[in-house]
């Protein structure tokens, strides 16, 4: 294949460039399909498994650049990072000034992620590269600062071992981003590994009360790194073992060298006993409390923002979303003439059904990238594609403190009216299950543990059951809702 020109170009090498090249490379086997990465590795969805019509559960690989060719034969892979994109000549040019042609384009570029702070001893986490500087700074330190309440945040705080972890959260409660008061109460006795493997004893309760939550649908959170991700690094600090503390409803306002907080005259808070005291430390944070914190790094895990900027010049007129996402429709075509786009890089512009809604996360990555490739195909071929199933109905598998965490439809209230409802189940140590009602209709739902009610709930959603004779007894333990919805 001429390198020069190609039918199809996608640019990136996450999980939603490499679902749309495989989509085109199977739906297309006899056109030129080229890839466009910085990187030599790409990331694979492995492992994948269906749990219900949309819900689905999968890990994320890496595999070399060269294996990509190996497996499609009309797919070629320029390792290169893209620095220009002229969309009236249909060219794409590269850091070593190699141009490229396309028909069709697809622009997965993932997301950058939100730095609190210019500082080197503030990191971010979002790729392999960023992954390992962590690990290898947790190996020497003895305090860690974790700004962020998403799923990044939740999991680096969940699973690291032997440091001090200050976690600022500007919510109420813990992992917000994902799961509301009730489920974060019942993950904070694992905050520290020793309760975790004592385990709280069960006690059943079953609870059904009216929400007085009415989050905005389309809220914007934070996207996890990936299923699994933190398992691949080394993640132990230099203690003999972990403590947990929790600064609530701040941000960070500042970050200091012990100079600049001599200057100022601040002192460090207080912290529990348990933790260790010294008397100067690598960097210092001060929160929007005023309280000051000092630790060996930062982790500051408060979301991505779309990595698009190398594109919206000028000369490519890009419909570009609030939240800085290249705007797409349901055909996952931007505002420019066969320019597509998919993954963190765009924000979905057509209007939502009432039981999805856009977050950053590899769930969706993984959606949108096979579903843009089927649209390339589909439309090279004059065809014209129907929305995909997958959002019809928002789905997120995921783990939180050694627990499944199974999040569907309007989740956390998402468009909901204040007056919705809320029937609970929480066993502790083993099960929350929340599930939302509104007008004798379920809504959404959280589940955390194993549960087995996500194909039971993801049914009773898509096909519009009415609960309202059933509800007092839908959370009911001694009844099967798989066999009474049968």
């Amino acid at each position: 294949m001429d390198l020069c020109e190609a039918t199809f170009i996608v640019v990136g090498g996450g999980v939603a460039a490499m679902s749309c090249v495989e989509q085109l490379a199977m739906l297309c086997p006899d056109e030129s399909i080229l890839m466009l990465t910085a990187s030599n590795v790409v990331k694979i969805v492995s492992n994948w498994q269906k749990v219900g019509a949309i819900l689905e559960s999968f890990d994320v690989s890496e595999m070399s650049v060269f294996s990509v060719t190996d497996q499609f034969s009309n797919v070629k892979v320029v390792s290169s990072q893209v620095v220009h994109l002229n969309s009236p000549k249909k060219e794409i040019k590269t850091i070593d000034g190699q141009t490229f042609k396309y028909r069709k384009l697809c622009l997965a570029t993932g997301g950058r992620p939100k730095i609190i702070a210019d500082h080197p001893n503030v990191i971010g986490i979002r790729d392999t590269e960023t992954v390992e500087e962590f690990g290898a700074r947790l190996k020497n330190a003895r305090r860690i600062v974790v700004v962020g309440n998403g799923g990044i945040a939740t999991e680096i705080v969940g699973e690291v071992s032997n440091v001090e972890i200050i976690w600022a959260v500007k919510h109420e409660s813990i992992s917000a981003a994902f799961v509301d008061a009730g489920a974060a109460q019942f993950f904070l006795p694992y905050l520290n590994k020793e309760n975790t493997e004592v385990g709280p004893k069960k006690r059943l309760t079953y609870t059904h009360h009216v929400s007085d939550q009415s989050t905005a649908k389309g809220s914007e959170f934070g996207s996890a790194l990936g299923p699994d991700w933190i398992e691949t690094c080394e993640i132990t600090g230099a203690l003999e073992k972990r403590r947990v503390h929790i600064e609530y409803k701040c941000a960070v306002k500042e970050v200091l060298s012990k100079e600049q907080c001599l200057t100022l005259g601040l002192n460090e808070e207080k912290l529990p006993p348990d933790f260790i005291e010294r008397e100067t430390w690598p960097v210092y944070i001060r929160l929007s409390n005023d309280n000051v914190v000092g630790c060996d790094f930062v982790v500051s895990a408060t979301g991505v923002v779309p990595n698009v900027g190398t594109f919206v010049t000028a000369e490519n007129p890009f419909n570009v979303a609030d939240d800085g996402g290249l705007l797409i429709n349901d055909q996952m075509e931007t505002s420019v003439q066969d320019v597509y786009a998919a993954g963190d890089s765009c924000t979905a512009g057509w209007e939502p059904s009432p039981h999805w809604l856009q977050m950053r996360l590899w769930t969706q990555a993984r959606q949108m990238g096979a579903f843009a490739g089927r649209c390339m195909a589909s439309n090279f071929k004059g065809e014209q594609m129907e929305l995909d199933i997958c959002f019809e109905l928002f789905t997120h598998v995921t783990k939180f403190f050694g627990f499944k965490v199974i999040l569907i439809g309007c989740f956390n209230g998402q468009g909901l009216r204040p007056d919705h409802e809320a029937l609970v189940r929480i066993a502790c140590g083993e099960e929350y299950i929340k599930i939302l009602v509104q007008d004798g209709y379920v809504q959404g739902a959280v589940l955390i543990g194993e549960t087995g009610l996500e194909e039971v709930v993801e049914n009773l959603i898509m096909n519009h059951t009415d609960i309202s004779r059933v509800k007092d007894d839908l959370l009911n333990p001694t009844i099967d809702l798989e066999d009474y919805f049968d």
